[in-house]
């Protein structure tokens, strides 16, 4: 074979065609896709700013109408704490906080609810016993030096007239604690052996309710009752119960309350003296009751006799004066 130089430059030439042709082709590919992924980040970005558009106008929206909301105009009336618990002769505070729109000087009023409702602070000053023992800071109010009468629920009243919501209220619970003072108690000097008999220990200003436990001797008697005890004990109430009392039950009887406020208090020992004697209750009770049926069959024995002769008594000068009228 021949090499021809026209041939060479011939295929030279028709090879960079092609070349160039394979050139063009993928660059109107490349074209026709990068115009493609144009469009959708066109369509994308404009879906984008279109809803953000749209959040942003309701957005706007909303702020608008809360901002002209009636809630926006409301007097709001509140406390920091609900339920207020303070030792006796303390000062008690009693929180309320109130916020208004338009109002620049609302009415506050505080009262006391029970059985009946009574005004602590009406008209810009205290009442009743509230008078000279309080003060009022804002629409919060501190009563000092308080007692057990003070407990109770408390409302704070503020009204706005110039506010949309132009009454507000809020309720505080105050709970005086009292420490345990000198229990009150009830012992009897003597019983007779064999009876029955309860100890009676009270006391009432107590807040909380108090524990009570009693003393015999100044030892302590167990509160729980056990077959080998006689007595029964109740620590809620004060009350010691022996069913049957013995010479063994003479003694020193006290009693001693206690709760979580303050120290424990305790009574005056009372003794209490078991008369013995030589005969049984019940042989006393049997000749009690003898002693009584001898005594009603002696009275009916003496009264039936007496009642028949007065009885024929009465009828003899009956007859007598019924002979005479004969006689005549």
């Amino acid at each position: 074979m021949r090499w021809s130089p026209s041939g060479a430059r011939t295929w030279k030439t028709s090879g960079t065609s092609q070349v160039w042709n394979l050139i063009r082709l993928v660059w109107s590919e490349c074209s026709q896709t990068l115009k493609s992924i144009s469009r959708i980040f066109q369509f994308t970005a404009q879906s984008c700013v279109r809803t953000m558009d749209s959040t942003g106008i309701l957005s706007l929206t909303l702020l608008l109408l809360l901002s002209q909301s009636p809630a926006c105009l409301s007097l709001t009336v509140s406390t920091s704490k609900a339920k207020m618990e303070v030792h006796e002769n303390t000062d008690a505070v009693l929180s309320c906080q109130f916020e208004t729109d338009k109002e620049t000087n609302p009415r506050i009023e505080w009262k006391k609810k029970g059985k009946d409702i009574h005004l602590v602070y009406f008209d810009g000053k205290f009442t009743g016993s509230f008078a000279g023992r309080a003060k009022i800071e804002g629409a919060t109010v501190t009563l000092h030096a308080v007692t057990q009468k003070d407990s109770g629920l408390y409302r704070c009243e503020v009204s706005a007239p110039a506010d949309h919501t132009n009454l507000g209220e809020v309720n505080i619970t105050l709970n005086v604690l009292v420490p345990p003072h000198t229990p009150f108690c009830e012992v009897p000097s003597s019983v007779l052996s064999g009876a029955g008999v309860e100890l009676h220990c009270k006391d009432k200003p107590s807040v909380p309710p108090p524990t009570y436990l009693w003393y015999k001797d100044n030892k302590a008697l167990r509160a729980t009752h056990t077959p080998d005890i006689s007595y029964s004990m109740d620590t809620d109430t004060g009350t010691l119960k022996i069913k049957s009392v013995s010479k063994a039950d003479s003694g020193q009887y006290r009693c001693e309350v206690s709760n979580s406020v303050g120290a424990s208090k305790s009574s005056v020992a009372h003794h209490m003296k078991v008369i013995e004697y030589p005969l049984s209750m019940t042989t006393l009770i049997v000749g009690a009751v003898g002693l009584f049926l001898l005594i009603l069959m002696c009275c009916l024995d003496v009264c039936l006799p007496l009642t028949g002769l007065l009885q024929k008594g009465k009828r003899g000068p009956v007859s007598r004066q019924g002979t005479v009228a004969d006689n005549l």
